[in-house]
């Protein structure tokens, strides 16, 4: 069960109209459609603020029906995690091997 006061912040780039969105959401996990997506849920939609935000309003009427939502890898631009008792991400199927060379390291290929 994650703990109430931390949540995630979701910059993404939206595949429809191209746009960056921000989105809030308390929980962020791997996607039952594959390795290249993430899914998130339990949104949080701030409904009692003074000040209307018209790009907030508009994510509340694209999120109205949505329980989960799919996102590709290479669509997503930041995850924050807020919150004073945040653990970090942990995919259960994270396959990556990423290693990363330095510009100055030769690889053994190069002469």
């Amino acid at each position: 069960m994650t703990d109430k006061k931390t949540f995630y912040i979701i910059n993404y780039r939206d595949p429809k109209d191209n746009k960056a969105v921000e989105l809030k959401a308390r929980k962020v996990t791997d996607s039952t459609l594959g390795l290249s997506f993430i899914a998130i849920s339990d949104f949080i939609l701030d409904s009692d603020a003074l000040v209307v935000n018209p790009a907030e309003e508009d994510l509340k009427r694209k999120l109205e029906h949505v329980k989960t939502l799919h996102i590709s890898i290479y669509s997503i631009l930041s995850i924050e995690e807020v919150g004073s008792a945040h653990k970090g991400l942990k995919f259960k199927n994270n396959k990556s091997n990423l290693i990363v060379l330095n510009s100055s390291q030769k690889t053994p290929n190069e002469s």
